[in-house]
């Protein structure tokens, strides 16, 4: 594989990256939880990846990931995340033909590093409370229980995962 990780640019195939998230995303539907990426329209992925900085990660020309940085002012919607000191993440996936290969690591990677470059002293997820396998990826990355938040386009309560950068 030649994966690449580069910045989105508005003409990156949008319905090519929400199928991403829809597959990425599947199983957790399947255990019923309402992830919004589960169920979002191009529309709405546009929208995400436009709020903040946006990267693909690409197997030669073919994207296969993608992740949405925010940086202060624009993380909000709830307290931990209304903190002028927190950056945060979302809209976040990997081809499940791609995954378990060290490219949502990378791209984790260059979220992590931009924040921190940008002297952002914290980064934040949010996830499903119920979701035990995902938050202990994220505990192994130095994530650590910050609070939680309950989102109106969610049918589960989310737990705010910090890091310290």
């Amino acid at each position: 594989m030649n994966i690449t990780i580069r910045e989105w640019r508005d003409t990156d195939d949008i319905s090519r990256i929400t199928e991403i998230l829809h597959a990425a995303y599947a199983q957790l539907a399947d255990l019923g939880f309402k992830y919004h990426a589960t169920w979002q329209g191009d529309d709405v992925t546009f929208k995400r990846l436009s709020a903040g900085l946006s990267y693909l990660a690409l197997d030669a020309e073919t994207i296969i990931g993608t992740i949405t940085l925010r940086i202060p002012p624009e993380v909000s919607g709830c307290p931990w995340y209304d903190r002028g000191d927190v950056a945060s993440f979302g809209q976040f996936g990997v081809d499940p033909n791609y995954q378990k290969h060290g490219i949502g690591s990378r791209l984790l990677d260059t979220v992590e590093a931009e924040a921190a470059r940008r002297a952002i002293p914290n980064i934040a997820l949010d996830t499903a409370e119920a979701a035990d396998h995902l938050i202990s990826i994220y505990q192994r990355r130095g994530y650590s229980f910050a609070g939680h938040a309950d989102w109106d386009v969610t049918n589960y309560r989310s737990v705010i995962l910090n890091k310290v950068l």
